[in-house]
């Protein structure tokens, strides 16, 4: 039987290999992207690059003023805060609402699972399933305005995330035993028991993050 299959454009594809590039810190922060660039480097024309980088801009991992060459996003201490905070307000309530319901995710927990399987591996090998973990818990809400505001923030998180863990400010098991925690409150239908651990989690990445943000740029 015949299988159908998805083909990706040539912007999808220029995309997708231009935000590896940026997760990995091949294209590092501040780092000017410029049209003729793209064009030149993937051999295809102006206006493709130039869809390419407005997609990126789009997602907040490029930045561009008016008129402005774009450039990689550069995450400092109060951009940090500010991400953390933005996704702290959509999750905390996400979870609340699990808890009310005591809906447990399984695609969470297969995430979670998957950190611990990791938990000897480099640090920087989580950050998938760590992202599927919270991505999990939003989509469990079957809402999907819900999950399109959660994902535009998806670019940033993720940008953040790379960072922690590229610096190893998380223990791997650590990280995995918090999420076991709201993972627990939500089962055992304690609303605000699921989002204090979950605001503690969150709270824990971003002031470890945006201290040592701070310390490199004082």
């Amino acid at each position: 039987m015949s299988q159908r299959v998805t083909a990706l454009s040539i912007i999808d594809a220029i995309v997708a290999d231009l935000r590896r590039r940026i997760y990995q810190g091949e294209l590092t922060q501040g780092a000017a992207l410029t049209e003729a660039e793209v064009a030149a480097n993937y051999d295809v024309a102006r206006p493709t690059a130039k869809a390419a980088i407005e997609r990126l801009v789009s997602e907040s991992l490029l930045e561009r003023g008016a008129h402005k060459t774009a450039r990689v996003k550069t995450l400092g201490a109060d951009s940090v805060r500010d991400i953390y905070f933005a996704r702290a307000y959509l999750e905390s309530e996400v979870v609340r609402r699990l808890a009310r319901n005591t809906t447990v995710p399984p695609a969470a927990v297969s995430a979670n699972a998957e950190i611990t399987a990791r938990t000897s591996r480099p640090a920087t090998d989580i950050i998938e399933p760590d992202m599927m973990f919270h991505t999990a818990l939003v989509d469990a809400m079957q809402n999907k305005r819900t999950s399109a505001m959660y994902r535009s923030l998806l670019g940033e998180v993720r940008l953040c995330m790379t960072r922690v863990q590229s610096l190893e400010l998380l223990d791997t098991a650590q990280i995995a035993a918090e999420h076991a925690a709201i993972l627990e409150r939500i089962a055992a239908g304690d609303p605000e028991g699921a989002a204090n651990v979950l605001d503690g989690h969150l709270a824990h990445a971003r002031e470890l993050l945006a201290a040592q943000l701070e310390a490199a740029s004082g």
